[in-house]
């Protein structure tokens, strides 16, 4: 019996990979409805997740819109505070929009997102002539999170500046985040005197990053082995513009941006793959399907920020607002 049924997976997967519908088995049905539910969920748990790296990405690529001097090194330290907004760390599942699992107990239910808290709740499904239970995964459970990261400059010609931006990958209980990326930044205020005079910095960037954040996801058991989905990745590239403004009060600099992001999320199943492996290619089939979820985003974000300096150290506090808050704050040196 259990033959009978290998050979009808195997079968379903070469359908739903290639389109065709022609051939309709419970089984092939059944596969398919996991797959879209698998991918309902990954839309609805990582999206939060992804688009908080966004501003998390975003903040303090400007530590100062002041023109570089030539050939002159900065080297920061930073830390990065992202609050979790409270409606982001929850979705809603109805039995309605799911068409393999179900709900155990009632017709809905709140289930958190990655950046949500550790509440589960209990799905199950019927694949062949067995039952499939699948317990919701985890959230982060952190209000706020915090990760280091180290960011340089360098003076070029022509009062323009190199900036790279790089984070070894964090691990944030049951996550991983990294980020990395460079950009130009160009100050214009060297083209008015009067400004450089009263010691008013402008100044322009434009910047890529790349944001990686891994999540644990769906621990599918099934009397035909592992799914290998129990991690799901959120892949973002971020293209980022921001005009900077700033006031120079002795040792003191005020500074405020307004920041235009385009970012293109990608989701991946990673991790270890499931025995399921030894029949199909699973993993392969369900990272062709997310291609369905990826997904464009333009954000508009401001910043204000206050630097302090001390010799050829500065400290600074930056915060970033619009649709989440992060704060950033940062210890830097400059090599002359």
């Amino acid at each position: 019996m259990h033959n009978w049924v290998f050979r009808n997976i195997v079968f379903a997967v070469v359908l739903l990979f290639t389109g065709n519908a022609s051939a309709q088995t419970p089984e092939i049905q059944q596969i398919g409805h996991l797959i879209d539910d698998a991918l309902i969920f990954s839309d609805k748990y990582i999206t939060p997740a992804t688009d908080a790296a966004v501003y998390q990405s975003a903040s303090g690529w400007i530590t100062s819109p002041k023109k570089p001097e030539l050939w002159d090194a900065e080297v920061a330290l930073h830390v990065n505070m992202f609050f979790t907004p409270q409606k982001d760390r929850t979705f809603i599942i109805n039995n309605s929009e799911l068409s393999f699992f179900q709900l155990e107990e009632g017709t809905s239910a709140k289930i958190p997102t990655a950046v949500g808290n550790k509440y589960q709740v209990y799905l199950h499904g019927q694949l062949g002539d067995s039952d499939v239970r699948l317990e919701t995964p985890q959230g982060i459970n952190m209000e706020t999170v915090a990760y280091p990261y180290l960011q340089g400059s360098l003076g070029l010609p022509g009062g323009t500046s190199l900036i790279i931006k790089y984070s070894p990958q964090v691990n944030l209980k049951k996550s991983n985040y990294q980020v990395y990326g460079f950009g130009f930044m160009h100050n214009l205020t060297q083209h008015f005197k009067r400004l450089e005079e009263n010691h008013i910095n402008i100044s322009v960037l434009a910047a890529w990053s790349k944001e990686d954040i891994s999540v644990n996801f769906l621990n599918v058991q099934t009397a035909y082995g592992t799914l290998g989905i129990n991690r799901i990745n959120g892949l973002v590239d971020t293209f980022q513009f921001q005009a900077s403004g700033s006031k120079e009060f002795g040792s003191w600099e005020a500074m405020g941006s307004i920041i235009s992001s385009t970012s293109f999320f990608k989701y991946k199943v990673s991790g270890e793959t499931g025995t399921i492996e030894n029949i199909v290619p699973l993993q392969y089939i369900l990272n062709t399907r997310l291609k369905e979820i990826y997904k464009t985003q333009i954000n508009y974000i401001g910043e204000a920020a206050i630097k302090y300096n001390i010799g050829n150290f500065d400290i600074q506090t930056v915060l970033a607002f619009g649709k989440f808050v992060n704060t950033n704050v940062s210890l830097q040196y400059t090599i002359h």
